[in-house]
């Protein structure tokens, strides 16, 4: 278990860190005896804090700068101990210990009583989502063990700590130096019934373990060895394994795992879980890069744009409304605005006020308005997603935890009862009386290498030079942009046809030439294309046959398919079904493209040109 001991300067952390390893025999064989020698040799008294404050800085200054951690054991279990320092100027290393912690210590100097520091410390802790929070009042022995002075610090912090929604596990007199009140009940404190500190550790309840959270798996880095794209990171929560079906966010592309690389390991294993670095290959190859976040698609992460944080700031400057900075979460580095400061809460009072800024030291409850979408947590979800930083230039300059309540998964289609679509003034017989022609959509359906790129894309150049509006939608193109969230199952190849209809359609009501080069291999998903462009939709059949395609394989598919690198590829592992009645077929088998595309040519003359001719001549009539 991960404990963060944290305290205002001079309270006793490090001492009493120095007194649990010591006094649960955890400390490596002559490491006491070997501090005592350094502080006779520099002619220093020895203190207890030593055990634990190694760098040479903290010895001189008598205080902590870095995070220390250390192990130590009791009969129930291991616990790993993060000594933060306390000193207002060392409040990021103390941010970067909490953030790692299940339960903290939380130090009061008896003596000096509850400081501003100390509750700057608890709203920190709550802050950063740590629930199980056992305070320690310590040096007692300075203040004669007197029971009304601990009554006094603990009713004045215990109610402190209500008001911020924070309930303490206990409330422990102790001293540190003594040793009193550490491993076991203390003679002067006979007037306290409670737990010792180790009795107070080993009542705290363990977290899930992060296996059994949900699957999270950031991207770190992309590389190519010989073939193969590793797809590496570090699995913050859950497990994956070899066939699963994952979802990559926010592309929201799904994919199945073919293979988990490790390093240094004489077999690739079947699985990993949370804490393990490793690559993954996958069964398609789609675009994946450093920042999305892998999961199982049922548990998949929250999608969004906008996002409310509880949020502790430590830039030199302030953090100010509508100013954009930089939030990394995760491997994810986003620029945000901040949208709105909901409240400063002044961590001395629990006073809160509305302000257009956040100065050095506050916390606030802010919103972010990210410029694109994220895959995240909430915190309560999931801690190891569930925080951010925030960066100005190259400096991390505050953190916290995001809370996504009231706000909407975008993930999910959100369908509205309150929409009213807006029509052109500008109708098709003005766009056709401008274009000379009119607008359509000429769908090329066909085998991969039957050759509809190579037709529309001569036919667009011959429209183009005889002045039409016209332009092109291949499938390649729109799968790298619009429609990159898409795989090649039955489902996300039918929603792939259906919005690409939905864009010609666009083009073609604006009075442009749209052409669609697309394999589309049922007749359904053709059928639904035609529903959707309406009149504007012309279904081209570019006829080949798979043997002819074979031969000609531009981009090397046939040949990945028929050796099993690709799933589902029609004309080999999938049907494709012939047109029933097209509008036009085109034999790519037995005619060259010239001839091919005088035949298209001559189609959009007729279709669409003479069309538009005959309307100009009415329309003129009746000006």
């Amino acid at each position: 278990m991960k404990i963060v001991i944290v305290g205002h300067v001079d309270h006793g952390k490090s001492t009493l860190v120095g007194r649990l390893i010591h006094d649960t025999d955890s400390l490596p064989e002559g490491k006491l005896a070997q501090i005592k020698a350094s502080c006779l040799k520099r002619g220093m008294p020895f203190e207890w804090s030593f055990l634990m404050d190694a760098l040479q800085a903290e010895r001189d200054q008598g205080i902590t700068i870095d995070t220390t951690q250390i192990w130590f054991k009791t009969l129930l279990r291991n616990y790993l101990i993060i000594d933060a320092p306390g000193h207002k100027e060392f409040l990021k290393n103390m941010i970067s210990g909490a953030a790692q912690s299940e339960a903290a210590l939380l130090i009061i100097d008896a003596k000096e009583g509850v400081r501003e520091q100390s509750k700057r410390h608890g709203y920190l802790l709550h802050l950063l989502g740590v629930r199980q929070i056992a305070v320690l009042v310590n040096k007692m022995d300075a203040v004669d063990y007197s029971e009304a002075v601990f009554r006094q610090i603990e009713q004045e912090y215990r109610a402190y700590l209500q008001e911020i929604g924070v309930q303490p596990t206990f409330i422990i007199p102790i001293s540190a130096r003594a040793g009193e009140n550490i491993t076991v009940k203390s003679s002067p404190l006979q007037w306290y019934k409670g737990v010792s500190v180790i009795e107070a550790l080993d009542s705290f309840i363990p977290t899930p373990s992060l296996k059994e959270l949900p699957l999270r798996f950031p991207v770190q880095d992309v590389y190519k060895f010989d073939e193969r794209r590793i797809i590496a990171g570090r699995i913050e929560s859950g497990t994956l394994g070899v066939g699963d079906e994952i979802l990559f966010s926010p592309g929201n592309q799904k994919v199945k795992i073919a293979s988990i690389e490790t390093w240094n390991e004489p077999a690739s294993p079947s699985s990993a879980s949370a804490g393990q670095s490793v690559g993954i290959t996958l069964h398609d190859q789609i675009f994946v890069e450093r920042g999305q976040v892998a999961s199982h698609v049922s548990d998949a992460p929250f999608l969004t744009n906008r996002f409310r944080a509880r949020l502790f700031w430590l830039g030199h400057n302030p953090l100010v409304r509508h100013k954009r900075y930089k939030l990394k979460i995760g491997t994810t580095e986003i620029v945000a605005e901040l949208a709105v400061i909901e409240k400063i809460v002044d961590t001395n009072d629990l006073a809160q006020r509305k302000a257009e800024q956040v100065e050095n030291g506050s916390v606030a409850e802010v919103i972010f308005q990210l410029r694109g979408q994220v895959a995240l947590d909430a915190f309560v979800d999931n801690p190891r997603t569930g925080r951010f930083v925030v960066l100005e230039g190259y400096e991390v300059c505050g953190g916290g935890i995001m809370d996504l309540e009231g706000f909407t998964n975008q993930r999910q289609s959100i369908k509205s009862t309150h929409i009213t679509p807006v029509h052109s003034r500008i109708t098709p017989q003005q766009r056709a009386l401008l274009n000379h022609h009119q607008g359509g959509i000429l769908w090329l359906t066909g085998l991969s290498g039957s050759g509809k790129s190579t037709l529309a894309l001569e036919l667009q150049r011959r429209l183009f030079a005889k002045g039409y509006q016209v332009t092109l939608l291949d499938g390649d193109t729109i799968r790298s942009g619009l429609n990159r969230d898409l795989g090649f199952s039955a489902e996300d190849r039918a929603e792939n046809i259906r919005r690409i209809s939905e864009v010609a359609k666009l083009f073609a009501e604006a009075g442009m030439i749209a052409i669609a080069a697309f394999i589309s291999p049922t007749q359904e998903t053709r059928d639904k294309a035609r529903q959707i462009g309406g009149h504007y939709f012309h279904e081209i059949y570019v006829k080949a046959d798979v043997e002819t395609c074979k031969q000609r394989d531009p981009k090397g598919l046939y040949t990945k398919a028929i050796q099993g690198e690709i799933a589902e590829f029609t004309g080999i592992s999938a049907p494709y079904e012939i047109p029933v009645q097209p509008d036009m077929e085109i034999d790519t088998a037995s005619l060259d493209i010239d001839a091919c595309v005088a035949k298209l040519l001559d189609y959009v003359q007729e279709k669409l040109v003479d069309v538009a001719q005959e309307q100009d001549y009415s329309i003129m009539g009746g000006i």
